[in-house]
């Protein structure tokens, strides 16, 4: 990919050998960022949005909307990729970045739970007054600053990945490093089940009886005394497994260098050339396209399975939180043995369309669980869509790497961040509302949850055909051409 990216004349390939490849051992350690990562997610996708949405019965699509709030700051992922591209913290030009963004994020997230709980009690005190989404806008706030400390330590990461790998080693560190952010699903979905396995956070027993209120509401206290470890104790982890998976890395393996067509590259492509290498290639913009469809049919049910699974399954929080455990089990089985198995055999092509068909498939599993009501279903079902997802991320990374130019990697890297950040932030606001929209039309509330699940297989089919107009190597070219150009024009 690398190579054929960059004019010839310019990169000199002997050198590389000086710099050491990244063994297996390596691979998983990297993947410890993404672990981290991956317990993140389930925290505020898993644990916030269905305490908002069921416990506190804020409405879904203000609950989504303030969530997809760190989605929708996503364009900074792109000047961040260029700044870790051009600027150096530390002495690094990625690791820096990283440390300090997931210094932040972990701390933001603890605030934004406090703000839920000044949520909740307005909302019990005095209902959807100006106080309440006075709340609700500051909480929408605190995860936009969420975001921008996630796209500061998320995009250099992604772009420390391709400046430590070549060619012939790509495809399986991503497997191993997406697998990881999996296996923190996993076990942040296990460890805050068992966190939160108590029978006062349960059914009746979590009830606060007020005269005043009717009906009864939840007991915040409870809440509050139970949940509020869970968000010191993790955040403190991750960022653990942050300084672990990164210390040492990019000192001993990092290509930046001899990767650059320049003495000094970041001298060479600013900000602004970077992007005209962007929006040179007519294949960007057809990946770009099919990078938000997709992402967002894949990733509509995030802010609605939790309370899918308490509304029309009657799980506890700690059982709902723990359907995460299927899902993440089938998608880390699906990433790593498409890695080293499927991809090989089939191509990154052909992966991608095969996981987006079978995950079209597991949407109809899922409605057809609700309407039995039959929660091992629904548990096979999560368990064989998180497979078809791991098919598909897998086969649509390595696909985003090999539509990568490596002179502006980090660039590169946050446009393409930026298209499934923004396309997750739609894709949680859109199963928000479209879940109101489907309670307003629909009395049952399988029929409201069956709507959101319904569009998502159609997204997966539009997603197919726009696959197909994708061309890599139409791609390789016009991106080789438009940066030559960029550096002759730098000359004269």
């Amino acid at each position: 990919m690398a190579i054929d990216s960059l004019p010839d004349s310019q990169f000199i390939e002997p050198s590389s050998t000086k710099i050491p490849k990244i063994k297996l051992v390596t691979m998983f350690r990297l993947g410890l960022f993404q672990m981290g990562l991956g317990i993140m997610s389930l925290l505020t996708l898993g644990v916030l949005n269905r305490l908002m949405i069921d416990e506190l019965k804020v409405l879904p699509w203000i609950a989504a909307g303030a969530i997809a709030m760190h989605q929708f700051i996503s364009p900074t992922r792109v000047w961040f990729g260029q700044m870790s591209d051009s600027k150096t913290i530390f002495g690094y030009h990625r690791t820096g970045f990283i440390w300090i963004g997931t210094a932040l994020f972990t701390t933001i997230s603890f605030i934004a739970l406090q703000v839920i709980w000044q949520i909740g009690g307005s909302l019990q005190a005095t209902g959807w007054s100006f106080q309440t989404y006075s709340w609700s806008a500051i909480l929408a706030l605190v995860f936009a600053f969420y975001g921008l400390a996630l796209s500061a330590s998320s995009t250099p990461f992604a772009a420390l990945l391709v400046d430590i790998s070549d060619e012939d080693n790509r495809s399986k560190l991503i497997g191993v490093v997406w697998s990881m952010l999996m296996v923190g699903i996993v076990l942040g979905a296990i460890i805050s089940s068992k966190l939160l396995n108590r029978p006062e956070l349960c059914g009746a027993e979590i009830l606060a009886y007020n005269p005043s209120l009717t009906p009864p509401v939840a007991d915040l206290a409870k809440l509050r005394t139970a949940i509020n470890p869970l968000f010191v104790i993790m955040p403190a982890v991750v960022f653990g497994l942050s300084l672990l998976a990164t210390v040492g890395i990019e000192k001993k393996f990092s290509r930046f260098a001899l990767r650059s067509t320049a003495t000094e590259r970041e001298d060479k492509i600013s900000f602004g050339k970077a992007l005209k290498v962007l929006t040179a290639n007519r294949q960007t913009g057809l990946f770009f396209s099919f990078l938000l469809v997709l992402t967002i049919s894949l990733f509509m049910q995030d802010a609605i399975m939790e309370p899918y699974g308490g509304e029309v399954f009657g799980m506890c929080i700690s059982e709902t939180t723990k359907l995460n455990v299927p899902f993440g089990t089938g998608t880390l089985i699906g990433i790593s043995g498409t890695g080293f198995l499927i991809l090989p055999r089939l191509g990154k092509m052909k992966t991608t369309k095969v996981g987006c068909m079978a995950a079209a498939v597991c949407f109809g599993l899922i409605i057809l669980s609700g309407f039995t009501a039959n929660a091992g279903l629904l548990k096979a079902s999560l368990l064989f869509f998180g497979f078809s997802a791991g098919i598909l991320t897998a086969g649509a990374t390595s696909l985003m790497l090999d539509l990568t130019a490596a002179e502006t990697a980090g660039t590169f890297i946050g446009a393409w961040g930026l298209s499934q950040a923004m396309a997750r932030g739609l894709a949680t606001v859109f199963g928000g509302v479209i879940l109101n929209l489907g309670k307003v039309i629909f009395d049952a509330p399988v029929l409201a949850y069956g709507l959101v699940f319904s569009l998502q297989a159609v997204g997966m089919v539009v997603a197919i055909l726009l696959l197909g107009r994708v061309n890599v190597q139409e791609f390789r070219n016009n991106a080789k051409s438009a940066i030559a150009s960029i550096l002759e024009n730098e000359l004269d």
